[in-house]
């Protein structure tokens, strides 16, 4: 396993097999980025991207694209692990700003702390949906920052949304 972030929380054999799974997943694994850390709270993400021919661009230096995508899933499957069944989460945009030209294998951490998630259950109860901001950053393994990546996920109560949804098939129809 990558040492390079510091946390105090273990895998087990679920996230590993998660982990494992996501990696395993075409759409994904065609990112050439790789989860290699699940906690086993789910609450940690760990995932590396490799500078190699698959995901370098033509100045040979790592693709934006596969930057992007490989962080692309990470939080709206985190978030719909967490929040389980009552919730509905979708991503509804990301962006990327680049700092430095990545010429190395490098890193992103997904952290979604209890206060986070108890912020979210709280913002659901009032307002029914919301956007949610987050954001993490692509690292090498000294912490030089190379990209940012920002995402906006839709959060909402499931029956909210469903409720919604049958609202516009109704108007749609008339």
């Amino acid at each position: 396993m990558h040492k390079i972030f510091e946390t105090n929380k273990k895998a087990n054999l679920k996230s590993s097999l998660y982990a494992f799974v996501i990696n395993w997943v075409k759409t994904y694994r065609q990112t050439g980025g790789r989860v290699y850390f699940v906690s086993a709270d789910r609450q940690e993400v760990h995932i590396h991207l490799k500078l190699r021919w698959g995901t370098r661009n033509y100045v040979g230096t790592t693709f934006g694209g596969s930057l992007s995508s490989a962080a692309d899933p990470i939080y709206m499957l985190v978030l719909i692990q967490l929040l389980g069944k009552s919730y509905v989460v979708w991503d509804k945009s990301a962006s990327i700003q680049f700092k430095r030209p990545g010429d190395q294998t490098l890193y992103m951490r997904f952290l979604v702390t209890d206060e986070l998630l108890n912020q979210i259950k709280e913002r659901v109860a009032k307002e029914q949906e919301f956007d949610l901001e987050l954001q993490t950053e692509w690292i090498d393994r000294t912490g030089k920052i190379y990209a940012v990546v920002s995402k906006t996920l839709y959060i909402a109560d499931k029956a909210y949304y469903k409720q919604k949804k049958e609202k516009r098939l109704v108007q749609k129809k008339t």
